[in-house]
C-alpha cells in the first residue's frame, strides 16, 4: 500500500529529529527513481535542475510548471519530496502562500521560500521578507499534514557575504514560522559553524566540492541536511556533453550502457 501524503510528512518531519542526512536533488522521475534506489530517505527538487529539463534558464519556470515537475516525482517514488519554489513565484506574501498550497496538493510535503527577487534583482528587504515566510508558513499549517518549511537567506548566492545580517536574517524567519533555515553558498567551517550556532532550528546545508569538505565534517559543525542544489543534474549534463562531443568527431566510446540496477529502479 502507497504511503500516505500523512506518512511522508511524518517521515520528513522525523528526519530533522534524528542524524544529519542527505537530501539529494534530482531533476525528473528517473533520477528520482535512482536516487530512491540507492537508499535516500527524502528528495528535494532544484529549480536550477528542473529548468534545464525545460530548455531554460534558472529562474525561468512557472508556478505551473514546478506543479506538474512535483506531481511527477511524488508519482515516482514513496520518499518525502521538499520542493524549491524560488520566491514564491511572486513578490507579494500572498503568492509564496499559494505556491505551498499548490505543491502540497500534488504530493510535496516541504518546500523553500528564498528572499530574493528574481524579477527585481534584488533581497527583499527583511521585514518584507519576514512577511512572506510568515505567509508560508500560515498556508503550511492549515495543511492536515505536516508541511515543512524551509527559509532561504540568499545573500551569500547574491553577492553579498554579511554574516551578521544572514544571521540576522534567518532568526528572524524562524520566528516566523520556518522549521528548517538555509543560507545557499556558506563557503567555509567558519562561516558554516557561525550560523549553526547562532539559529535554533535545523539548518540545511548546501554541499559541493569547492567546500573542500566532506558531509561528515560538516555536520560536526551543527549542519542537520544537507543538499547539493543542481550538482546532480550538471555531473549527468556534463558527462552527457563530454560523451557527445565524442560522438559528433566519430567516437564512440563515451556512450554508455544502463547499470543494471537503473532498470530495476525504472
Amino acid at each position: 500500500m502507497a504511503l500516505t501524503q500523512q506518512q511522508r510528512g511524518d517521515a520528513f518531519r522525523a528526519l530533522h529529529e534524528g542524524d544529519p542526512f542527505v537530501i539529494p536533488n534530482p531533476w525528473d522521475a528517473g533520477s528520482a527513481r535512482v536516487l530512491a534506489g540507492l537508499g535516500f530517505k527524502a528528495l528535494a527538487t532544484t529549480s536550477g535542475g528542473f529548468a534545464f529539463t525545460l530548455g531554460r534558464p534558472d529562474g525561468q519556470v512557472t508556478l505551473d510548471d514546478t506543479r506538474a515537475h512535483v506531481e511527477s516525482l511524488a508519482g515516482a517514488t514513496e520518499l518525502p519530496v521538499s520542493v524549491d519554489l524560488e520566491n514564491g513565484y511572486g513578490p507579494a506574501p500572498e503568492d509564496a502562500a499559494v505556491a505551498i498550497t499548490t505543491v502540497a496538493e500534488v504530493g510535496a510535503v516541504g518546500g523553500s521560500i528564498e528572499d530574493y527577487d528574481r524579477e527585481a534583482g534584488r533581497v527583499y528587504d527583511r521585514g518584507e521578507a519576514v512577511e512572506r515566510v510568515a505567509a508560508a508558513a500560515q498556508a503550511a499549517e492549515a495543511l492536515d499534514f505536516p508541511f515543512t518549511l524551509t527559509a532561504r537567506a540568499e545573500n551569500f548566492l547574491r553577492g553579498n557575504t554579511d554574516l551578521d545580517d544572514t544571521i540576522g536574517r534567518l532568526n528572524a524567519y524562524d520566528e516566523a514560522g520556518a522549521d528548517v533555515l538555509y543560507a545557499p553558498f556558506l563557503r567555509n567551517a567558519d562561516e558554516i559553524k557561525a550560523v549553526c550556532d547562532a539559529v535554533s532550528k535545523p539548518v540545511n546545508v548546501l554541499v559541493f566540492a569547492p567546500l573542500g569538505m566532506s558531509v561528515s565534517e560538516i555536520a560536526a559543525l551543527g549542519a542537520q541536511r544537507f543538499s547539493v542544489g543542481s550538482g546532480l543534474t550538471w555531473t549527468a549534463a556534463n558527462a552527457a556533453l563530454a560523451a557527445a562531443e565524442q560522438l559528433r568527431d566519430g567516437d564512440l566510446s563515451g556512450l554508455g550502457m544502463p547499470d543494471k540496477r537503473i532498470k530495476g529502479w525504472l
